[in-house]
């Protein structure tokens, strides 16, 4: 029988990245300079994760999938995507503020790149006061508007800017422009892709003195221009109890904040479970005695075929819970 699974992080360094997954979680990336990302679960071409736990150990994600498939990762999701694992798990420190950005949706994707568009969701897990995010427009417009303030270079009057705080939580669908701001340390779910078009960089250089690349025309068809009236996503956790924050086709998140004893049964799901632990310690059971230990900063799978698990916390745990419907 599968195990609940551990993988080794994959480190990214970036250009705007510092150190909060070491301050915060404990993980070492050196000598990695500027850590920007920390992948948790990856599925993406030459960055799979690779098992850090068990008999599976040093066995890389793909590798096991075809192995054990619908066992795994249930028998929908592997009719569905095959032996590609369909999320990517992340934690992003922006000690820097991000280029502005936008991804392609299945259609544009499949169409250009052979591949999964990319839509994702935030949960943001630290930030300093009065820190901002871009996502989507202000007002709404059309490509002509949009491409008049961006010859002008005055983009950003027709960009929303959100205040962030810890706990909020974001769904940044394909299409919606966007960017992390400086001070933000985020949990990000998504699709399989790591397709980005970057469409302004704040004329920031590389230690050669370069410019990154900038994907000005291919972002104009991929960009939603629709003004929307709740860029944020509200969501209310209960102690003890499990909360909705995001369902859509790609991806269900929860949030699990609990002191006490939790059951979880996933009979009625035909999926993998992530959880990522944000905060706390907790003993995740399951097949009655065995059991993995979890801490804050760690990601662990859980594979389709265990249906039953309880959580045994050793102090107050805040936990996202992640599957496909």
């Amino acid at each position: 029988m599968l195990y609940p699974l551990k993988f080794f992080p994959i480190y990214k360094s970036k250009i705007w990245g510092g150190n909060k997954v070491k301050e915060f979680f404990g993980k070492d990336f050196s000598p990695l300079p500027n850590c920007g990302e920390s992948w948790e679960i990856s599925g993406v071409e030459d960055n799979i994760s690779i098992v850090s736990n068990g008999f599976l150990k040093n066995n890389n994600l793909s590798e096991i999938i075809d192995i054990y498939m619908d066992e795994l990762i249930g028998l929908k999701v592997f009719e569905q995507f095959g032996p590609e694992f369909p999320l990517l798990i992340k934690f992003i420190d922006a000690n820097d503020i991000l280029s502005i950005q936008v991804h392609p949706d299945d259609e544009l994707a499949k169409k250009r790149h052979h591949a999964f568009g990319k839509t994702e969701m935030w949960y943001i897990i630290d930030s300093l006061n009065n820190a901002e995010i871009i996502t989507g427009f202000n007002k709404k417009i059309d490509k002509n508007i949009y491409l008049k303030y961006f010859n002008e270079k005055k983009l950003i009057d027709i960009l929303n800017i959100e205040k962030v705080k810890p706990g909020d939580a974001l769904f940044i669908p394909a299409g919606r422009v966007h960017s992390i701001g400086k001070g933000i340390f985020l949990a990000e779910i998504q699709q399989t892709s790591d397709i980005t078009y970057r469409i302004y960089d704040w004329q920031r250089k590389d230690e050669n003195g370069n410019e990154r690349e900038m994907h000005t025309d291919l972002a104009v068809d991929a960009i939603d221009y629709e003004f929307y009236e709740n860029y944020k996503t509200k969501y209310n956790p209960v102690i003890n109890s499990t909360a909705k924050i995001i369902d859509c086709k790609y991806f269900t998140t929860n949030i699990i904040l609990f002191d006490d004893e939790i059951y979880k049964d996933y009979f009625e799901i035909d999926s993998f479970v992530i959880f990522i632990c944000i905060s706390g310690n907790f003993r995740l059971y399951y097949d009655h005695d065995n059991f993995e230990n979890v801490k804050a900063g760690e990601t662990i799978l859980l594979p389709a075929e265990i249906k039953n698990v309880k959580l045994v916390p050793f102090d107050k745990v805040k936990l996202l819970e992640i599957y496909i419907k």
